[in-house]
């Protein structure tokens, strides 16, 4: 049976997808997910609390590492990736920030994409959301998408946001709203205290329809074409080899595994391919290239006060922790502790704010560990409009071999930069009267870390990626561009990518939100439905 639309990856673009097109009785639907299903009974995907287990675990996680960063000294950075029906958003910290909207005035400003502008955007994102609290001229209030405003009731945010207005900083109501630039609370995709991703969501609700079929553990190998047209793809599902063909295929694969299909498939650098053994079915030097991301540390004190989360990670109060969120849905398992955090800018030059920081009354890593001094807290904070650029590329004709990555983090004078200047204002932002009370020793990167070699060497070896990984297939029309403004794939018939990859650049801030706008939009494209209306309303600018 010839499906109508063959949806690769079943994560978060895949997810809106999934919905959206099967929404027609008369369209048949097919989605292919590597991963395994989002189970119910699986506290680690569920409990907001509980991401590092999904981070560091390799379950739900393709996990995968950079090649050795030259300007890191030499280490491989990690870089989970949701291998799991609702994708990353399964896995995330489930932060909901629609970026800046000068990013997708930005977006715009490249040919042929003036459609994608911050007013043709905005009642997409609109689309997705339904704010717990209430929509306004910025939010929604009617999505499939329930998001929660986090009550910051640790004392410890109160004394940040005191912090920030004294160190110079505004508060915001919403920096999803009319005015991302300062300090304020970050919604986040939790619903009655259990993550809610992608997937449960978008494809839960709607599982039942006869016109579609969701397979999970389906690694997809290839994409299949009749010249320049793709027909079909090629999977392998309990060590057995299928292929199902269809009118119109879309990669849903997210930054990394998407230009890796395509390469596998046919589709890239034509000399870089055919060293591979790989026939070229198109070449198009820019699958792969662009990567995008954003790196960032953990600028933690010692609190001197017992009032951090830092009693919560011993062992015996888990049970107490686990039984709270399960029973009662309340608790410090029923939060990500993301909670607080701001966009500012580092310098007078910028348009807009290039740094993020998010506060947590904790200090810990991602991988779980925590300082031996005990109670802190700390800030996250990375710059975000990055000129870093990488690549994916694949090193073998084989799907399964993971792919070359590099993403050349602090390889840019202006990226070096950015970061003294983020580590300096980090420090501006906690050494306050406000937090004085609070505010113990500086427990990294350490006070005796200061000139911009010091603070650079410290990023060099602690700096993380904060796992927004993008644009390796970037919408434009320069020769570097793999999408057009459609999401179709340049020279290609029946081929669209609608995932992370197709942004131009990277967001300020966390990137789910934009993808599930992208995946909005992609939607009526592809239906071939008039698209919303642009809304025009007014933004901070300074």
């Amino acid at each position: 049976m010839i499906q109508d639309y063959i949806i690769i990856g079943g994560g978060s673009a895949g997810s809106v997808l999934t919905n959206r097109l099967s929404e027609d009785s008369s369209n048949k639907v097919l989605v292919l997910e590597a991963g395994r299903p989002d189970y119910t009974w699986d506290f680690r995907i569920h409990m907001p609390a509980a991401l590092t287990y999904l981070l560091t675990g390799t379950n739900y996680n393709w996990a995968y590492t950079s090649d050795p960063e030259p300007f890191m000294h030499n280490r491989q950075i990690a870089q989970p990736r949701g291998k799991v029906l609702g994708g990353s958003s399964s896995i995330n910290g489930m932060i909901w920030i629609h970026g800046n909207a000068m990013d997708f005035e930005k977006w715009a400003k490249n040919d042929g994409l003036d459609s994608w502008d911050y007013a043709h955007c905005l009642p997409y994102f609109k689309k997705v959301e339904n704010r717990l609290i209430g929509g306004d001229n910025y939010r929604g209030d009617k999505g499939h998408l329930n998001l929660t405003t986090p009550k910051c009731d640790n004392p410890l945010f109160d004394a940040f946001f005191d912090s920030v207005q004294e160190a110079g900083y505004p508060l915001t109501d919403d920096v999803n709203g009319q005015q991302q630039e300062g300090f304020g609370k970050f919604d986040q995709t939790i619903y009655k205290s259990r993550r809610l991703n992608a997937a449960r969501a978008y494809i839960h609700p709607i599982k039942h329809r006869k016109n579609l079929n969701v397979i999970t553990q389906a690694m997809v190998m290839r994409i299949l074409f009749e010249g320049n047209t793709a027909v079909g793809v090629e999977y392998k599902r309990g060590g057995k080899t299928h292929k199902v063909y269809g009118k119109e295929i879309i990669c849903c694969g997210g930054a990394i595994n998407t230009p890796q299909l395509l390469q596998v498939s046919g589709i890239g650098n034509a000399e870089h391919l055919t060293n591979l053994g790989i026939p070229v079915v198109k070449d198009l030097p820019g699958v792969g290239e662009n990567l995008q991301d954003h790196l960032e540390v953990y600028i933690q004190w010692a609190c001197k006060k017992p009032i951090s989360l830092f009693s919560s990670l011993s062992p015996w109060r888990a049970p107490k922790i686990g039984f709270d969120w399960l029973f009662r849905k309340k608790g410090i398992g029923a939060t990500n502790h993301f909670e607080a955090g701001g966009f500012i800018r580092s310098n007078d030059t910028v348009e807009y704010p290039n740094l993020q920081f998010h506060f947590l009354p904790l200090a810990i890593r991602y991988d779980g560990t925590a300082p031996s001094e005990g109670h802190g807290f700390q800030l996250h904070v990375g710059p975000m409009g990055t000129d870093v650029r990488g690549r994916v590329k694949i090193k073998s004709a084989n799907p399964q071999d993971y792919p070359s990555i590099l993403f050349n983090y602090l390889s840019t004078e202006n990226e070096r930069k950015e970061w003294c200047e983020a580590i300096r204002l980090s420090r501006k932002i906690i050494e306050t009267d406000a937090m004085s009370e609070l505010k113990g020793k500086e427990l990294s990167p350490g006070s005796h870390i200061q000139t911009d070699e010091e603070i650079l060497d410290f990023i060099a070896k602690e700096g993380e990626s904060a796992y927004h990984p993008c644009s390796t297939c970037k919408m434009g029309v320069d020769p570097m561009a793999v999408t057009d403004a459609n999401l179709k794939v340049h020279g290609i018939n029946n081929l669209r990518v609608v995932d992370a990859s197709v942004f131009p650049y990277v967001t300020n801030g966390n990137i789910y939100a934009p993808v599930m706008m992208v995946a909005e939009k992609a939607a009526d494209l592809i239906l071939g439905k008039t698209p919303m209306e642009p809304e025009y309303t007014s933004y901070f600018k300074k």
